[in-house]
């Protein structure tokens, strides 16, 4: 059983949802930013998703474009990223990481090479943002036949006619965007939410739920309707204004705990 299964299987027996955070890699440097990685399990954080930072990404607001500018602008590179899960595997084996970003930087570096030191580095699981069900063959599959998961993303525009073929090679769980737009943008609302994540569920994958999460109120929210919570941009506005690791891992615990208290 791979480790995101484990995690998922773990919490529905305790009836909790997941609390799951987002940092990009190498910001604002590689040592904070593995310092604050190591942290985020003891913060509460039961699936880490660690950004490959990308210099013309589509998805990201604001947030979340500047730290992939400040990691990039700190020698950051997809190397290095695989180089951060093996550091920190070295002292978990337990946690689920899972890859976020777009798919030149993995292109340019070789699909498979790119997959066999993903696996060896301990990476559990990638969502790729540009990547299509259309285009399975590119990725997707190859990354499942190497044992890892290929999430993908569910959007409010998904509708029926479309929703099987999102559903059909995901594995692990489905990432469920709240909103319309960009990272970062708007307030999820979970009473919008629920009728989406209900009709995802019948695809037999657990779903989280992210984009315009930012307090631990609205992470409990979404707890109550989804399998899982997803804070990204509120996590790195910390990290971009200076916060210490400490200070981010408070913030951070705070999260997790309104996710968990459901």
């Amino acid at each position: 059983m791979s480790r995101i299964a484990a995690t998922f299987e773990t919490l529905s027996a305790q009836r909790r949802s997941a609390f799951v955070s987002f940092v990009m890699a190498g910001d604002p440097d590689y040592d904070t930013c593995l310092e604050i990685v190591k942290g985020l399990p003891a913060a509460g954080v039961d699936v880490i998703e660690l950004g490959m930072p990308f210099t013309d990404p589509m998805a990201d607001g604001p947030a979340i474009q500047l730290a992939g500018q400040r990691a990039l602008a700190a020698g950051m590179s997809l190397n290095r990223t695989l180089q951060m899960v093996r550091d920190f595997r070295a002292g978990d084996a337990a946690t689920p990481i899972v890859l976020m970003g777009y798919y030149n930087p993995i292109y340019s570096k070789g699909v498979e090479t790119f997959l066999r030191e993903a696996s060896e580095a301990g990476v559990d699981g990638l969502i790729v943002v540009d990547l299509p069900p259309e285009e399975d063959d590119e990725l997707c599959l190859p990354a499942q036949a190497a044992g890892i998961d290929f999430i993908r993303l569910a959007t409010p525009t998904t509708d029926d006619a479309r929703l099987p073929m999102v559903l059909r090679n995901t594995s692990g769980f489905v990432y469920y965007v709240s909103i319309n737009g960009i990272t970062g943008s708007g307030e999820a609302n979970a009473a919008q939410v629920a009728p989406a994540v209900a009709r995802i569920r019948t695809g037999g994958l657990p779903v989280c739920v992210g984009f315009g999460i930012k307090t631990p109120a609205a992470a409990a929210d979404m707890a109550r309707v989804a399998d899982g919570a997803v804070v990204g941009s509120a996590i790195v506005d910390r990290i971009g204004r200076g916060d210490s690791p400490a200070e981010v891992l408070a913030f951070v615990k705070s999260l997790a705990d309104g996710a968990h208290s459901v």
